[in-house]
C-alpha cells in the first residue's frame, strides 16, 4: 500500500458549546472550528487519551492519525486502556504543543504559552483487513512521512496482535494562549524581569543502529524530516 499524506483538509464549521466541550476557565482562548483544531491535530503525532482502571483515572500518552473526522490509535489486542476505551460510548483525546514558559513578575502569573485540542468521539474496533491498514499506514505517515513505503509492512501475525481504534469525532474544542506575562498593576514597577522564553523541539542528527546492515544510506523520510509544530 502507499504511504497516504499527512492530513491538510481543513473544514470550515464550528462545533456547538455544550457542557462538555466548553472552556470555562479562560474562555477568551477557546476556540471551536475545525479549522483550528485540525492544525493543532495536523501539525502534531502523540495524543493523550484518559480512561479509569478499577476506580483509578490513568492517562496514557499514544501515537495517532486522522482522515477526515477520524482519528485513529493502535496498540495490542491485550491492551488494558483500548479494551476499556472500546466500551465506552464516548471517548477523549487531548493534543497539546508547548510554545513557550510564559515568566511574570509574580510568581502567581507564571504561565505557558501552549495550543491544544481536545476531542470527543465515538469509538469503534477496525476488523476490515484493508481498513485496518491505512489506519496503521495513516499513524505512521502522520510521525514521519514517507516511512511506509521505506519499510515492512506489518504481517499478519503482527496485524492479528494488533487492535486499530477509529474515534469519529463528535465533538471538540481548542484553548490556545499566546502572550506575555499579565501582571499585576502593582507590581509592574518590581525589579523582576518579565517575558517568554519561546521553546522549540530541535531535530538531532539521526543515530544509525549498529546492527544496521554495512553501507545502507540514511533514507529520505529521515533526511527530510521537520517537527514544525506552527
Amino acid at each position: 500500500m502507499n504511504a497516504l499524506p499527512r492530513q491538510k483538509n481543513i473544514a470550515m464549521s464550528e462545533f456547538e458549546k455544550t457542557a462538555l466541550n466548553k472552556v470555562v476557565r479562560g474562555n477568551k482562548r477557546a476556540a471551536y472550528d475545525e479549522k483550528t483544531i485540525f492544525e493543532i491535530a495536523d501539525s502534531h503525532f502523540l495524543c493523550h487519551l484518559a480512561y479509569v482502571y478499577e476506580g483509578t483515572p490513568i492517562v496514557i500518552p499514544t501515537a495517532y492519525g486522522r482522515k477526515g473526522n477520524t482519528f485513529f490509535v493502535h496498540g495490542s489486542t491485550k491492551n488494558r486502556m483500548m479494551n476499556f476505551l472500546l466500551k465506552n460510548e464516548r471517548v477523549s483525546l487531548t493534543i497539546t504543543h508547548m510554545d513557550g514558559i510564559v515568566m511574570a513578575r509574580s510568581v502567581f502569573h507564571h504561565s505557558f504559552n501552549y495550543r491544544s485540542a481536545v476531542i470527543f468521539g465515538k469509538p469503534s474496533l477496525i476488523t476490515d483487513w484493508d481498513e485496518k491498514m491505512e489506519a496503521l499506514t495513516l499513524i505512521t505517515e502522520n510521525i514521519i512521512e514517507g516511512r511506509w513505503d521505506e519499510a515492512r509492512e506489518p504481517n499478519e501475525k503482527e496485524m492479528r496482535a494488533t487492535s486499530v481504534m477509529a474515534i469519529e469525532m463528535t465533538d471538540a474544542s481548542a484553548k490556545i494562549r499566546a502572550e506575555g506575562a499579565n501582571d499585576e498593576p502593582e507590581d509592574m514597577n518590581l525589579d523582576v524581569w518579565a517575558g517568554v522564553l519561546p521553546l522549540q523541539v530541535t531535530v538531532g542528527d539521526p543515530v544509525r543502529n549498529d546492527d544496521c546492515k554495512p553501507g545502507l544510506e540514511t533514507p529520505q523520510s529521515i533526511l527530510q524530516f521537520e517537527f514544525d509544530p506552527k
